[in-house]
C-alpha cells in the first residue's frame, strides 16, 4: 500500500538502480523502506527522532540521508534522471519568470519619506536635513 509522502511504483523504478547497494555487512533495511523514510521526513518537516516506525529506525534512515548526501548521491540521481528524461524529450527546459510578483519586505522600502529618516554614510538624518 503507497502512502501519502511515499514514492509511487513508477518513481521507485527510476531511483532504485541509482542507491548504492551496500557490498558486506549485516543485512540492511529495505533500501524503498528507508528512501521512503527520507521522502516523508522532507515532506513533514517532522523531527528525525519523530519518524514513524513503518520506516525503520530513525537512526538509520538519518545515517544514510547523511551518507547519500556527503557522497553526491541525490545530486547524481537526480542528473541521470534529468538526462534520460531530457533523452526521450519528457523536459521542456523553458521557464519564464514574471518580475511583477517578486515582492520586497516592508522594511525595504525607500526611508525618505515625509516624516522619515534618511541614512546617510553612517549618521542618519530627520527628512530634509542635508549631510554636512
Amino acid at each position: 500500500m503507497i502512502r501519502r509522502h511515499e514514492l509511487t511504483e513508477q518513481e521507485w523504478e527510476l531511483l532504485a538502480p541509482l542507491i548504492p547497494r551496500a557490498a558486506t555487512g549485516r543485512p540492511r533495511v529495505s533500501d524503498r523502506q528507508v528512501v521512503n523514510g527520507m521522502v516523508y521526513k522532507i515532506w513533514t518537516g517532522i523531527f528525525w527522532r519523530d519518524l514513524p516506525e513503518r520506516y525503520g529506525p530513525w537512526q538509520t534512515v538519518y545515517t544514510r540521508f547523511r551518507r547519500y548526501a556527503l557522497d553526491g548521491v541525490f545530486t547524481w540521481a537526480l542528473q541521470q534522471i534529468q538526462a534520460s528524461a531530457d533523452a526521450a524529450g519528457d523536459i521542456d527546459w523553458l521557464v519564464q519568470i514574471d518580475s511583477t510578483i517578486v515582492r520586497a519586505h516592508q522594511h525595504a522600502a525607500a526611508t525618505g519619506r515625509k516624516g522619515g529618516a534618511r541614512i546617510c554614510g553612517s549618521e542618519i538624518l530627520p527628512f530634509g536635513q542635508v549631510p554636512s
